[in-house]
């Protein structure tokens, strides 16, 4: 058996992971803003950057973590073991949810200094409207039980790739765009570009991710059943989001569902993450 990397490093690959996300998303954003002033050819080129991006780091460091990237997919590890399968504890939850956020926020000024512009100027696209929360109620569900349910029938290794596709069409079926992600949007609210997302709009939004991220533990549990099976997707072997994807055993979940549990290698689990 695999002993599994301490938290700190766990916590560490979550932070790096996150940060290398976010340069992803709003970099990628910042590039096709650049080379085309279509919305449409941005919004492709985006979309497909952010997937391959976070398929890439889910297979990364989903053996070190579990590649969760993603609070809400954190959150559903910490809520299996609860609930008798395998994820994370409670303090191991804090940890990973603290280092994701950071990791957001840091990958979201690295990205603006990258392009030359100010860091720490605070996005002015505000989100708001009903339609935009259950845009994002059901980008982030989706993303939960996908994760949940490649963990539940024993496939947690198609996790990076599932999470990653999963994102990229989300990105375009649902009216928020599919931030699916707390620390993700709140890392985009320090970005004043058009994948950012104004301050003032961060508490409906994360608030909606968070009933999304319920919604999708409740369909996992209705179609997969209850119990040790929904713990596989935060064995050893995890991959997210964010984000989420598995490596030896089971398990991001993409960001994101699934971490590495608490006394069992999340390089071992299925990875968890999303976006």
């Amino acid at each position: 058996m695999t002993a599994q990397p301490s938290l700190s490093r766990r916590a560490a690959a979550e932070l790096v992971g996150t940060a290398g996300l976010l340069v992803v998303v709003i970099g990628s954003g910042l590039k096709a803003a650049e080379l085309s002033r279509d919305t449409g050819v941005a919004l492709i080129a985006n979309s497909l950057a952010s997937a391959i991006g976070l398929g890439l780091i889910i297979t990364l460091f989903g053996p070190l973590s579990g590649a969760h990237l993603n609070p809400v997919v954190t959150l559903t590890s910490w809520w299996s073991r609860r609930t008798g399968g395998e994820g994370l504890g409670g303090r191991e939850a804090l940890v990973y949810t603290a280092a994701q956020s950071a990791g957001a926020i840091g990958g979201a000024l690295l990205a603006e200094v990258m392009f030359g512009r100010t860091p720490g100027t605070f996005a002015t696209q505000v989100r708001d409207g009903g339609h935009l929360l259950i845009g994002e109620v059901v980008a982030t569900a989706g993303l939960v039980l996908l994760i949940q349910g490649l963990g539940r029938t024993g496939r947690p290794r198609l996790v990076p790739a599932a999470v990653a596709a999963y994102i990229a069409a989300a990105i375009w079926f649902t009216s928020s765009g599919s931030f699916a992600n707390p620390a993700g949007t709140l890392g985009r609210s320090f970005s004043d570009s058009f994948t950012g997302i104004a301050p003032e709009s961060l508490p409906g939004f994360v608030g909606a991710q968070l009933v999304g991220g319920i919604l999708g533990l409740a369909l996992a549990a209705l179609l997969y059943g209850t119990g040790p099976g929904g713990g596989r997707t935060t064995k050893s072997v995890p991959t997210s989001a964010a984000v989420p994807v598995p490596v030896e055993t089971v398990v991001p979940a993409a960001l994101p569902e699934t971490g590495p549990a608490d006394g069992v290698g999340p390089a071992k689990a299925a990875y968890e993450t999303v976006g």
